[in-house]
């Protein structure tokens, strides 16, 4: 598998987010996941508000919302994350929320650019940085996604002694959003794009927009931090 983040000019804010795309990646090859950060998705919707918006818009974008000692600790569409997903990086001034609704425009781009490249598969991924639990420094995320199965599920198939697997299934899109932001940057890189060749997906039509997400009461860390020590051992 390869992934080739690709520097760009600046993205202005309320610009054609397709356009950019084909500016920067004049062809690509059947069977590519193209992977577009967050920010200039959010940008391109003019989902931007001014600094002083931001503990009051936290709250608007968050299901729940807890402030902590660095940032708020908030679920958005069903996922743990910080602040609502609202960012001050690369902002010029501003701060940066979320796209609307990252599955709605990863399928919508999905569909404009088979047409513009010609070609019959295409992944689309629109990526972000997380923050783990107990784990310093940020990872990918993938927040919406079209074109390939997200989850790799091995359950009821045998390990290598036969063993039948119970749990087992393999997170695909954050695994992939994870390579593609290494490669993207958090700085001041200026790769808001990469393209993911190789990559072991199962190419579909119409994803399942739920398939990465666990019941509140079903996830394996929920009672994990009521019972832990102030100071935890590392």
């Amino acid at each position: 598998m390869q992934v080739k983040a690709v520097r760009t000019r600046i993205f202005k804010e309320g610009e054609d987010l397709l356009t950019f795309i084909r500016a920067h990646i004049p062809s690509l090859k059947d069977g590519s996941i193209l992977c577009v950060t967050s920010k200039i998705v959010a940008l391109s919707e003019g989902r931007t508000a001014p600094v002083a918006h931001k503990t009051k818009l936290i709250a608007e974008e968050s299901e729940w919302a807890m402030p902590t000692k660095y940032a708020w600790l908030t679920i958005k569409d069903g996922t743990v994350m910080a602040t609502a997903g609202i960012d001050e990086s690369n902002a010029n001034g501003k701060i940066i929320l979320l796209p609307k609704d990252s599955f709605v425009t990863a399928s919508s781009l999905r569909k404009r650019l088979l047409k513009l490249y010609g070609i019959k598969h295409l992944g689309m991924m629109i990526t972000d940085s997380r923050v783990l639990p107990l784990r310093s420094g940020v990872t990918g995320v993938a927040v919406g996604y079209a074109g390939f199965k997200g989850v790799m599920d091995y359950r009821g198939q045998a390990d290598i002694f036969g063993r039948k697997l119970k749990m087992t299934q393999v997170n695909v899109a954050d695994a992939l959003a994870t390579f593609a932001v290494l490669e993207m940057g958090e700085g001041n890189e200026q790769r808001p794009l990469a393209v993911v060749s190789g990559a072991s997906v199962v190419f579909v039509v119409k994803v399942n927009r739920n398939e990465l997400k666990i019941d509140i009461q079903d996830d394996l860390y929920r009672p994990l931090f009521d019972k832990l020590p102030k100071k935890v051992r590392r």
